[in-house]
């Protein structure tokens, strides 16, 4: 009996009969377990934030959890941006009167006071004619009795407040108040982390985006040159998905060569320092690329490269037409003057031989010597005026042309050169073809460089059946009426890597005695100005067709036989 009333005594403080005992006793099992409750609350909100978690989910948990010991009807988070407090959050959603988002200024404001004051505030909501604060005016109309505005502290420093309401009376004790401030801090920590958690996803979207957003080939390989990271328009280039890129090396993904792999890696983890290298890739697609490698200052070496490709094909293309156009230029001015030289005495020579010829009988020899000359002659004037049209020093006449024409005017000057180089001339020539508005002397040059290029190809080549065909007929090609000539020989075909560069000027596969390199551009510069194209197509060891194609006059034929 002694030893239970010590108990008795020992539990309460006083001398207690029975039944004040277990009074006492379920009142100190009822504040550890809310003490408990407490703890788990705190616990339950940093086990289980995560940082993807919405706010509003993140307010639901924790209003569910203290309703457990508090009968709370409603929380708000109000935060800082900028020296500006704004309402955030509400949950229950329906509970509030001021729009989310709007900002708390800080005259009469309670949320304020606790900012500035960095203290917990805790009251019941007075009568309506003795409201004092802005938020009183809320929490009236929301029929709220008891208030809790707790200031979030980060680092010592306020970055917003925590509010409970309740349509209750609640008397906080000591406990509880020490209790809703840690449970304040550790909100404060919760939104806190939500916070960088969010500047970081923002920062990585935004790299991203610029790091994709990049037109430049960019990636990232490791020491061994296999790709780590790459954007959007190195898929794009290579016409592949992702997965099949990323984790491959960079010499298989873009077909390099052991010596420009060795170029672009080697040489600048070798170095450690930027390198710069020009490359042909796919499609004839001409890149610059800069390698920059990576130095990881931990490791004390290198972690692998950066390289910057940049589709350079127009710009180099574009130098090289302005090179070949200002070499073009100065070919003109030169044929110009020697045109102009050439004419004076020419003059002379035409005048005189047609004077000559006055005094001579046709029989007679020298009337054909001086016939000679004069042919010659003539044909020297209409090579000069050639030139002068080549350096625009003269204009062009254009009128109503036949392909067939220039065609069997050609093969009367030059079809003996071919044939005594035993080659077969073949001529198909599409009867009734429409005519063309251009010079006739003009397209007769391209004909004569056309087939001047197929009999040097065929004098070069082993074939024992040497032939040059050359074929017109009409064509129409989407919507348009076109006159086409072709001509085609059986050598040996230009190589695919050769065949855009045969219309550049002075490119040339032949001997320096034999050519110039000027035939086929002046021929495409012809084309050009009587609105047609020149195009080719060869394949190595199969021989190689040009094909002249040039606008029709529409409702025109020529009604050749």
């Amino acid at each position: 009996m002694n030893q239970k009333q010590d108990l008795i005594e020992s539990l309460t403080g006083i001398r207690s009969s029975k039944k004040s005992y277990y009074t006492e006793l379920k009142k100190t099992v009822a504040q550890m377990k809310k003490k408990n409750t407490e703890l788990e609350i705190i616990n339950d909100m940093m086990k289980n934030f995560n940082v993807e978690m919405p706010l509003e989910e993140m307010l639901e948990n924790l209003l569910n959890k203290l309703n457990l010991i508090f009968n709370f009807t409603r929380l708000g988070l109000a935060l800082i941006e900028g020296g500006h407090l704004f309402l955030k959050h509400v949950y229950p959603l329906n509970l509030h009167s001021l729009k989310i988002g709007s900002e708390i200024h800080e005259n009469k404001s309670l949320y304020w006071q606790s900012i500035k004051q960095q203290k917990a505030i805790f009251r019941t909501q007075p009568p309506k004619e003795k409201l004092s604060y802005v938020e009183e005016e809320t929490f009236s109309h929301l029929q709220l009795r008891s208030q809790c505005i707790l200031p979030l502290v980060s680092n010592g420093k306020v970055i917003g407040v925590f509010s409970l309401g309740s349509k209750e009376i609640i008397e906080y004790s000591q406990a509880d108040q020490s209790f809703f401030q840690q449970l304040a801090n550790q909100f404060a920590v919760c939104i806190q982390n939500a916070r960088l958690y969010s500047e970081v996803v923002q920062s990585k979207k935004e790299w991203e985006d610029t790091f994709h957003g990049v037109q430049d080939l960019l990636v990232v390989v490791d020491t061994k040159g296999f790709i780590q990271r790459f954007n959007t328009a190195v898929s794009r280039f290579l016409q592949a998905a992702d997965d099949q890129i990323y984790g491959q090396s960079l010499q298989t993904v873009f077909s390099l060569t052991d010596t420009e792999n060795e170029s672009l890696l080697v040489k600048s983890l070798f170095k450690g320092s930027q390198v710069n290298e020009q490359i042909l890739l796919r499609d004839n697609r001409i890149f610059d690329v800069s390698i920059f490698p990576v130095y990881e200052e931990e490791t004390e070496g290198n972690q692998g490269a950066i390289l910057n490709m940049k589709d350079v094909t127009e710009r180099v293309h574009m130098e090289s037409q302005l090179m070949q156009s200002a070499k073009l230029a100065a070919i003109g001015e030169m044929a110009a003057g020697v045109a102009h030289e050439l004419n004076s005495p020419l003059t002379a020579i035409l005048g005189n031989s047609q004077l000559l010829m006055r005094k001579f009988n046709k029989e007679e020899q020298p009337y054909r010597m001086l016939e000679d000359i004069r042919n010659c002659g003539n044909r020297s004037k209409r090579i000069i005026s050639n030139l002068l049209t080549f350096s625009r020093q003269d204009d062009m006449l254009f009128e109503g042309c036949s392909i067939n024409a220039a065609v069997e005017q050609v093969i009367s000057l030059i079809g003996y050169q071919i044939e005594r180089q035993n080659i077969d001339l073949e001529l198909q020539l599409s009867n009734d073809l429409p005519q063309f508005d251009g010079n006739l002397q003009q397209i007769e040059q391209i004909v004569i460089n056309l087939l001047i290029n197929a009999k040097d190809e065929l004098e070069e080549c082993r074939n024992s059946n040497k032939t040059i065909k050359v074929q017109t007929h009409f064509q129409i090609i989407d919507e348009t009426e076109w006159v086409i000539l072709k001509v085609c020989d059986n050598g040996r075909g230009i190589p695919e890597a050769n065949q855009t560069d045969v219309f550049y000027p002075f490119f040339t596969t032949k001997a320096a005695s034999k050519g110039t390199g000027l035939g086929l551009s002046v021929s495409l510069g012809i084309a050009k100005t009587h609105g047609g194209s020149l195009e080719i197509h060869s394949e190595q060891g199969e021989g190689s067709c040009f094909f002249l194609k040039i606008p029709a006059i529409v409702n025109d034929v020529e009604g050749e036989g």
